[in-house]
C-alpha cells in the first residue's frame, strides 16, 4: 500500500485538512500517515475503537476524540489486521511502527503472521482461533519479532474483533504496553 511517507507527509495532511473543511491542520499530528486519512481507512482505523469500547465494555479512547489521531498519538502499542485469508495490517499506530522498527509504508500491508516467527506461528493462530470464538482476551502473551530480528515477549495483550454494529468481522487488533526483550 503506498503512502506519502514521509517526503511530502506536512503537504498531504493540509490537503487532507481542506477538504474536510478543517480551518487548520495544526490539530492533525504532523507524522500521520496519509493513508490514515483516506475515508475507508478512516472508518476501519475508527472501528478499531469502536470495537474495543463494545466488546470490552470499556473506551480504548477518550470521549468525543477523533479516533484516527488518537489512535495514532496512543501510548499503548496498537496494531490491526483485516479478514484476508493471509490478514494484512492495516494499521499500527506511532508507539507500533516503533516497536516492530518499521516505517507504516513498509508495516501496512505486510501479512500479520509475520510478526511472529515462524516457530511461533501456530501459537499465533490459537490466540486468533481463540478470540473469533471468545470477541475479545485480555490476557495475551507472546513472542514476536521486530523488523531487526529483535524478539520480544508482549505480556497482557488485549486482543479484540473488529466488529461492526451488525455483527460483521472486519478483522483484529491488538493493544499492549508491556514487554519484555529477548
Amino acid at each position: 500500500m503506498a503512502t506519502d511517507w514521509p517526503p511530502v507527509q506536512p503537504l498531504c495532511v493540509a490537503v487532507h485538512a481542506l477538504r474536510k473543511g478543517r480551518s487548520s491542520p495544526s490539530t492533525w499530528p504532523m507524522d500521520l500517515p496519509c493513508v490514515y486519512r483516506e475515508p475507508a481507512t478512516a472508518r476501519a482505523i475508527a472501528r478499531i475503537a469502536e470495537s474495543h469500547a463494545r466488546l470490552l465494555g470499556r473506551p480504548l479512547l477518550a470521549e468525543h476524540a477523533d479516533p484516527v489521531a488518537a489512535l495514532w498519538a496512543a501510548a499503548p502499542v496498537v496494531v490491526a489486521h483485516g479478514t484476508e485469508p493471509d490478514p494484512l495490517f492495516f494499521f499500527a499506530n506511532r508507539a507500533g511502527l516503533a516497536r516492530f522498527g518499521m516505517s507504516a509504508q513498509a508495516f501496512l500491508g505486510m501479512p500479520s503472521r509475520l510478526s511472529a516467527e515462524a516457530p511461533l506461528r501456530d501459537e499465533r493462530q490459537a490466540l486468533l482461533d481463540r478470540v473469533c470464538r471468545d470477541g475479545f482476551i485480555a490476557d495475551y502473551a507472546g513472542v514476536r519479532i521486530a523488523a531487526d530480528g529483535t524478539r520480544f515477549r508482549i505480556e497482557q495483550a488485549t486482543v479484540w474483533n473488529l466488529v461492526d454494529p451488525d455483527g460483521s468481522v472486519h478483522g483484529q487488533a491488538a493493544a499492549f504496553s508491556r514487554w519484555t526483550e529477548l
